[in-house]
């Protein structure tokens, strides 16, 4: 039996390392012939990345981690955009890639029994796909978010063709394939707008897409079964999903300790009482903003479970209103930075989420059933509130169109609202999210959707022999 390597390139970011790693160990549970060699950068914003993959592989003996050497950062300036920042360093870890990418092709140049078939890239890694060329080697690309996101990358590279600027703020309707509806500007990623480097950034991506031979979406066609589909010269796209992280992501901030009293305290309320609240890794609120979730919830009357980052070097007591932690008493509970997401969803007492809207995100809160109020912060995260409202139906909007920059702020009286009509109101969107819970479960399932499509990759890349 020959086999086959295919070496992975992801982007260093935890929640494109969680998925990316996630489907690498489904390739190889999905077929014997397959081994993986991941390239693994030490990206100066996530010093615990390295730590993240090790513990996520470690056990897998057909998954190989080389570490590529560090570069130096890029200015610091660039990170007014944090996509133009990231493509720079990406840039820059090319001669790298080349280097490793050519020793595992020499390893295996007088090899009858393995060949490498192949390189699987993050979309941000999409600068590298020339080192797979002069190797010979075709390129996948890896999705890590949907096909919203990658229907608006897609047309990128069109539009550019005829205007060649950033996008205006002012409000205007696009029509996107992947859509039924038009999609108003204010639900656009941020780059798209910007003039210090995120729009040529995302351009600079979005053009080489059509030069993979194929887009692996961690999505699932019961849940894109609207989705128009893409036109004729894209490459062909797999959906693979849900691709998701069970045991949990490491954190610097986790705390033993506080997971324990937060499953504790989860164990002690009734069913789907319980509303979640959490912004992901790099979600975070100014003093004033925390003050108005707070009021929000103590009116809303739920019991609730809020992991929260208190801005520095403020203390806790002194951002909430007063006597806010004696009225809440133990009916809510507070969690500092990092809470066991994937745990504290699956847990039967939580029947509501207000999230960020990061996809990892969504796919777990549908694969657990429990319905969203959606409230982006940045990324695609509007792009992604606005497909499971206004598209799908599987969310409460509590808003749409919030960024992390400015001075939006989201007033107490709508937080009570959106929780009270994510927990008392709107059994459709629960029946809904519920009945989806199935179908994502089903599509990983032998038989399934995204197992089929799974295996017509595989059989894509190194063949049917």
């Amino acid at each position: 039996m020959k086999k086959s390597e295919l070496v992975f390139i992801p982007a260093p970011g935890i929640g494109h390392l969680v998925s990316t790693l996630e489907f690498a160990k489904r390739l190889i549970h999905h077929d014997d012939r397959l081994f993986i060699t991941i390239l693994c950068m030490k990206f100066p914003l996530t010093p615990y990345a390295d730590a993240y993959t090790a513990s996520l592989v470690g056990s897998q003996t057909r998954v190989k981690l080389v570490d590529l050497p560090a570069v130096d950062s890029p200015p610091a300036e660039l990170l007014k955009s944090p996509e133009n920042y990231i493509y720079v360093y990406m840039e820059s870890l090319i001669p790298h890639v080349r280097n490793a990418l050519t020793d595992i092709v020499s390893s295996h140049s007088n090899s009858d029994s393995t060949r490498v078939a192949g390189v699987v890239l993050d979309f941000f890694c999409v600068p590298m796909i020339d080192v797979a060329n002069e190797l010979g080697l075709p390129s996948y690309m890896f999705m890590t978010s949907n096909p919203g996101f990658l229907s608006l990358m897609l047309y990128l590279p069109t539009r550019h063709n005829q205007i060649s600027s950033e996008f205006d703020v002012s409000d205007f309707e696009l029509t996107l394939p992947a859509f039924r509806n038009p999609v108003p500007s204010s639900v656009l990623p941020w780059p798209v707008f910007c003039k210090d480097g995120g729009y040529s950034a995302y351009v600079k991506l979005a053009q080489r897409f059509s030069e993979t031979k194929g887009i692996i979406v961690n999505s699932f066609a019961e849940l894109e079964s609207h989705s128009v589909g893409p036109k004729e010269e894209t490459p062909p796209i797999y959906m693979v999903g849900p691709v998701l992280d069970f045991n949990g992501q490491p954190h610097p901030s986790l705390d033993q300790n506080q997971n324990d009293r937060i499953l504790k305290w989860l164990d002690e309320q009734p069913h789907s009482s319980v509303v979640f609240l959490c912004f992901g890794s790099m979600g975070s609120f100014g003093a004033s903003q925390l003050r108005e979730i707070a009021s929000g919830l103590e009116r809303s009357g739920h019991r609730f479970l809020w992991s929260i980052r208190v801005p520095q070097p403020k203390k806790l007591e002194e951002i909430l209103p007063e006597g806010f932690l004696e009225r809440i008493g133990s009916k809510g509970m507070i969690c500092n930075e990092w809470a066991p997401q994937v745990e504290v969803l699956s847990h039967d007492a939580v029947g509501g989420f207000v999230s960020h809207c990061g996809w990892n995100s969504i796919l777990e809160s549908l694969w657990f059933g429990v319905p969203i109020a959606t409230w982006p912060i940045y990324a695609e995260q509007q792009l992604n509130a606005f497909r499971m409202v206004r598209e799908f139906g599987l969310a409460v909007e509590l808003r749409l169109d919030y960024r992390n920059h400015g001075n939006h702020l989201v007033l107490a009286e709508e937080i009570e609202a959106a929780v009270k009509h994510l927990m008392e109101g709107d059994s459709e969107v629960r029946r809904k999210v519920k009945e989806m819970s199935g179908m994502a479960r089903k599509a990983v399932a032998d038989g399934g959707s995204s197992f089929a499509a799974v295996g017509q990759l595989i059989n894509d890349i190194i063949g049917s022999n």
